[in-house]
């Protein structure tokens, strides 16, 4: 009987201490005029429950208290919005000091020169430096035969194999990059470089705890290993004096038609930047895309039928041309409705540079702020049936041009590789439809939360066409 008396002893005391904590750190954040919320943890703040409820730890905190509401997540005090409003103004905003807030774990591995880690003028040469990358012209004239050209070779032999869809488009993501990157080197590199990239990516979503054996570590450290492969590439390059019609020929071009000169460390973050914004968005939309239409034949038909058509118009051996890609319309509308019902991108992060007032609420100088535009996507407003998987939605333009289409970002800082991305998946689409029928094999479980993934991998069987 004593010992059970010790034991409830014990488990009060714990409990009161647990109460007094969280207590004491709530009061540290009722300042006067700050939104409504809770804070959670000292350091640790409401991470845990962000991390592991997602969608619906947002959905009970704004049925709590509304649509702007106050957190501690991800390392920081954290204003999360879900209205889309007061979204569109944070986006459009930047001169204003809501300026991007990105974990330091990111920013740290991507290297401090990338865009976006950088605000104002460096904002702007760094931007203008990757448009000229990535303009219409650049894409019809020189990336789209590359893209072509790879997504060919590439879903040239999946004929009778069972694969990892998830796998693959990683892969593919990654290579098609480094193809339009460094043409002449990028199979020579690539072996070496894919694993390092890979350990980079998941060090950037970690938190930064710079232990052995952590996301982070490795993160940092595969970076350190990049730098030294992107050195010495430009070096060798700069010895040959050997002129080279890619993304790392312009950025590197000293002439005076090029506008927004580099430093080597700028070039290389450059380089990285290129790599990491495409890969995401590129290698998840591809396999969603795959998966929904599996699940969705009378999608598969349709889009099947509006590349046959262009195979038909075409030898054997012709590639995609710029009027090609133009004349997927309903190719276009698939990677739409992938992104908005997959939501690869939940919402992004901002900063504010000094304390300023938003939806009537003080915010203080440093706080972030978490543009949560993932509920928009379901807006039955918006999109009617939300759920249903539905491409048709998106052949009225007007659809894509209203404001709250977020699915790329707002303001100065929406995608500058939207439609650079929307290449690949699309030509690579073109040959995966027009070659082969696919099954899955299995019933993989998807999370949707904090990223998309199939934990196990998304098997198929490929059979030719």
């Amino acid at each position: 009987m004593g010992v059970l008396m010790v034991i409830v002893g014990v488990f009060v005391m714990v409990l009161c201490m647990c109460t007094a904590v969280l207590r004491w750190n709530e009061m540290r954040y009722r300042k006067k005029g700050l939104p409504p919320g809770t804070m959670g943890w000292p350091v640790f703040g409401e991470t845990t429950e962000f991390l592991k409820q997602g969608p619906n730890f947002m959905k009970n905190q704004r049925a709590r208290y509304g649509s702007f509401f106050k957190s501690h997540i991800l390392g920081c005090p954290t204003v999360v919005s879900m209205d889309p409003e007061l979204n569109r103004y944070i986006l459009m905003n930047e001169a204003k000091g809501l300026v991007p807030g990105y974990p330091q774990s990111m920013l740290d591995i991507l290297g401090k020169c990338n865009i976006a880690a950088v605000h104002g003028s460096t904002h702007k040469q760094m931007r203008g430096a990757l448009l000229a990358l990535i303009s219409p012209t650049m894409i019809r004239q020189q990336l789209l035969p590359k893209i072509d050209e790879f997504m060919r070779a590439f879903l040239s032999n999946w004929d009778n194999q069972v694969i990892n869809i998830q796998d693959k488009t990683k892969e593919m993501a990654f290579l098609s990059s480094l193809k339009q990157i460094a043409s002449a080197e990028s199979s020579s590199v690539a072996q070496q470089f894919m694993p390092e990239f890979f350990k980079l990516v998941l060090g950037t979503l970690s938190l930064p705890i710079d232990l052995p054996g952590t996301n982070y570590r490795r993160g940092f450290q595969a970076r350190q290993n990049i730098l030294k492969i992107l050195g010495q590439l430009i070096e060798k390059r700069r010895d040959s004096e050997e002129s080279h019609k890619d993304m790392l020929g312009h950025l590197m071009r000293n002439d005076d038609s090029n506008r927004h000169k580099l430093s080597d460390d700028e070039i290389i973050d450059q380089i990285i930047t290129i790599l990491y914004s495409g890969y995401e968005t590129v290698s998840t939309t591809s396999m969603m895309a795959v998966k929904y239409l599996h699940d969705h034949p009378t999608v598969l038909e349709e889009l099947r039928k509006e590349h046959m058509g262009i195979r038909e118009r075409k030898r054997a051996d012709e590639p995609i041309e710029w009027n090609d890609l133009k004349s997927m319309r309903f190719t276009r509308a698939v990677i739409f409705e992938t992104s908005r019902l997959a939501t690869i991108v939940n919402g992004v992060l901002r900063k504010t540079t000094q304390e300023m007032e938003l939806n009537g609420y003080v915010i203080p100088k440093g706080w972030r702020i978490y543009v949560y535009t993932r509920e928009i996507n379901y807006d039955p407003f918006l999109y009617p049936d939300p759920l249903a998987f539905n491409p048709w939605r998106w052949m009225d333009k007007g659809l894509e041009s209203q404001n709250y289409f977020l699915i790329f970002g707002g303001g100065t800082r929406q995608c500058p590789g939207k439609e650079l991305g929307i290449a690949e998946i699309s030509t690579f689409l073109h040959y995966f439809v027009t070659r082969y029928r696919w099954e899955e094999v299995g019933a993989e479980k998807l999370m949707k939360f904090p990223r998309v993934e199939a934990p196990n991998g998304l098997h198929i069987r490929v059979s030719s066409y």
